[in-house]
């Protein structure tokens, strides 16, 4: 088979684990052949090395796993492409919101955060000005 690639090329090549190429292929994402005695061994084609390469980009992303599968089996199909890139557009879209609502969460507990640091600093230096009094 001409650009094959085993378990453990996929894994050193992208540093993951073979257990973690053998969830996405449980996920649906991967679709090695099997050969050997029983199909024991995966012989992963160059079609499953790119579905695995977008699979690591959409993680990075921080789209789920199925969002991935979705459209990355949108790019496997010979459908019109102005539809496949509404598609990610769309999901692209709710992933920003949902960043852009975790980013306002975060700010939002940051800035309490920041509030009670400064109410604390000033309770304690209301506590240590006595010492200093009595000390003087």
């Amino acid at each position: 088979m001409a650009n094959s690639y085993t378990i453990s090329d996929l894994a050193s090549e992208f540093d993951l684990t073979t257990r973690a190429i053998r969830f996405y292929e449980d996920m649906g994402l991967l679709q090695p052949q099997r050969t050997g005695p029983g199909g024991r061994q995966r012989v992963y084609s160059t079609r499953d090395r790119t579905r695995l390469k977008l699979t690591l980009r959409a993680k990075r992303l921080g789209l789920s796993l199925s969002e991935a599968r979705e459209i990355i089996d949108m790019y496997d199909s010979p459908r019109d492409t102005g539809a496949q890139l509404k598609k990610f557009l769309n999901v692209l879209g709710q992933h920003r919101q949902h960043l852009e609502q975790q980013a306002a969460e975060l700010a939002a507990n940051l800035e309490e955060v920041k509030a009670h640091e400064r109410e604390a600093r000033a309770l304690l230096v209301k506590a240590e000005r006595p010492k200093l009094e009595r000390s003087a």
